[in-house]
């Protein structure tokens, strides 16, 4: 069992999705990173709202950014 630190807190709060991340399923940019006890993964938009249900309960981390798609879409 692993211990939570203020570094660990730190860290997961300073991670942001680039355009490098690709979504797990289809290979699309990610929004959504979810962590499980064994691993983690990184969805669209898309896919994060379809498996949300299944994986939310068990997810020890749900670090959403699909928000962004709204600023993106509003700035133009």
């Amino acid at each position: 069992m692993s211990q939570i630190t203020t570094e660990n807190v730190a860290d997961e709060l300073d991670y942001s999705l680039t355009a490098l991340d690709r979504c797990d399923s289809c290979g699309a940019q990610a929004y959504i990173r979810v962590t499980l006890s064994s691993g983690e993964l990184l969805f669209c938009a898309h896919h994060g709202a379809k498996f949300k249900e299944k994986l939310f309960p068990t997810a020890l981390n749900w670090h959403d950014e699909s928000a962004r798609l709204l600023e993106t879409s509003a700035a133009e």
